[in-house]
């Protein structure tokens, strides 16, 4: 080859670099009707190629206690999802499931849809209420509790600073379970559950040493109706505003225990104490051991 012929050829372009689109993150408060109550949820409803660390990156960024990443199955309705905390994932979360699905109903309609996570199968039921609001019904997974070991539950008190006169003798302490762990302590008073400064690196050792989420502390204020908070230090945030898998074992933790009697709806109000007030409903079938959680959710601006 000349240098003539040398100069004639065409130099060779480099590929083409291929952009990816960002993925759509949608803000939602769960257990709500205003963007300022109950928990807010990040929502990425197509999450196809992202791989572990993208998604924690985004969780992190959007700074919630967990945002939820879905990607759509084979058959219509049914999605993979992944829930991450701005630390961590978890295998299950009620709140991010109950907006997932709202966001799903906005887009195509109430309806049934059925979520595969790293707990289980949970199928959720969209349907929109007297009032015009999109409710989600979560179906959790087979639900357990525990008994926990008194050492155990004097080191959790100590973390709290509770002492076991701050206890309600008649709800036990227990590990209850319905997608993920956690450590049901009841407190004898309004008062003694509205007081929450904990050991935040102490209280997320302890619980990482026994596969803890939250912890649910909870109020009886009768008998179907209860307060509720949750530490979620594990997760990067001191406290979880509603927590839907928490309510989930709360209620197979009650029907446990005998302290209610299915069928039943029970009231739990979460979310007051941190100013954003939300409410989560509870519901044991007598024929189902399975538990049923629902509540709204609202788009967050």
């Amino acid at each position: 080859m000349t240098d003539d012929d040398a100069a004639a050829v065409p130099p060779v372009a480099p590929p083409a670099t291929q952009s990816v689109a960002p993925p759509e993150i949608l803000r939602y408060a769960a257990f709500a009707t205003r963007p300022d109550g109950g928990n807010p949820a990040g929502v990425v409803l197509d999450a196809t190629g992202l791989g572990d660390a993208r998604m924690l990156e985004i969780a992190a960024e959007v700074g919630y206690s967990e945002t939820a990443f879905l990607t759509p199955g084979s058959v219509q309705g049914s999605y993979a999802v992944r829930y991450f905390s701005p630390l961590a994932e978890v295998p299950f979360c009620g709140h991010a499931t109950v907006a997932s699905a709202v966001a799903l109903a906005e887009r195509t309609g109430p309806g049934r849809y059925v979520f595969g996570t790293a707990a289980g199968e949970v199928p959720v039921e969209v349907e929109r209420d007297a009032d015009g609001a999109l409710r989600a019904t979560l179906t959790s997974v087979e639900p357990k509790t525990e008994e926990l070991p008194q050492a155990d539950t004097a080191e959790a008190l100590a973390l709290l600073g509770w002492s076991a006169d701050d206890l309600d003798p008649a709800l036990p302490p227990r590990i209850a379970y319905a997608g993920a762990r956690h450590l049901v302590l009841a407190a004898g008073t309004r008062s003694r559950l509205a007081r929450l400064d904990y050991d935040f690196e102490g209280l997320a050792a302890y619980m990482r040493a026994r596969d803890l989420t939250t912890l649910q502390l909870v109020w009886r204020e009768a008998a179907e109706v209860f307060h509720v908070r949750d530490p979620f230090p594990v997760g990067g945030v001191v406290e979880d505003p509603a927590t839907g898998a928490a309510a989930a074992a709360f209620g197979a933790y009650l029907r446990e225990l005998g302290a209610v009697t299915a069928p039943v709806v029970l009231t739990l109000h979460q979310g007051e104490d941190l100013g954003r007030p939300g409410l989560l409903r509870v519901e044991l079938r007598a024929e189902d051991s399975r538990v049923r959680v629902s509540g709204t959710a609202v788009t967050i601006p």
